[in-house]
């Protein structure tokens, strides 16, 4: 990698620090998958606690785990589980790690994208063709994944 984050105050240019770049949409894909199987873990755990009743609304209790698990952790580190099992993380338009706003602002971007079918296949479309793999909420926050600098 030709820059270090600390000198950049900005993200990362896709063509000369490519290996920011390099491999990311399929670590998100991998560490959606570790992470949407950890808030399913946690749901089946907590279906005894409902009655059972759970296995009739799992999906809004899917959400309803999964929306501060993603807020709190991408707060926290910039990255969900899966992020940092895969090795990448999210940075604003800046270069930085989330802030708390940030992070909420991007967790009910990627909420309202997974409940809405067309704007996730956009979303997906995005990180597959855009240069930097930019889903829709990081175009529209300006935030970005990358491989996590060493």
């Amino acid at each position: 990698m030709t820059t270090t984050l600390s000198r950049l105050h900005a993200l990362p240019d896709p063509v000369a620090d490519a290996p920011f770049y390099a491999g990311v949409p399929t670590k998100r894909l991998l560490a959606w998958v570790v992470d949407v199987t950890l808030v399913a873990i946690v749901c089946i755990l907590m279906l005894p606690f409902t009655a059972f009743t759970g296995v009739f609304y799992f999906p809004f209790l899917m959400m309803c785990v999964g929306f501060p698990y993603r807020w709190a952790t991408i707060a926290g580190r910039s990255a969900t589980w899966g992020m940092r099992l895969m090795g990448i993380e999210l940075r604003d338009h800046d270069g930085q790690r989330l802030s708390g706003t940030t992070a909420f602002l991007h967790t009910a971007g990627y909420t309202v994208s997974l409940i809405t079918a067309p704007l996730q296949i956009l979303s997906v479309v995005l990180m597959a063709v855009a240069p930097r793999g930019q889903g829709l909420s990081d175009y529209v926050l300006g935030t970005t994944a990358i491989n996590r600098p060493a």
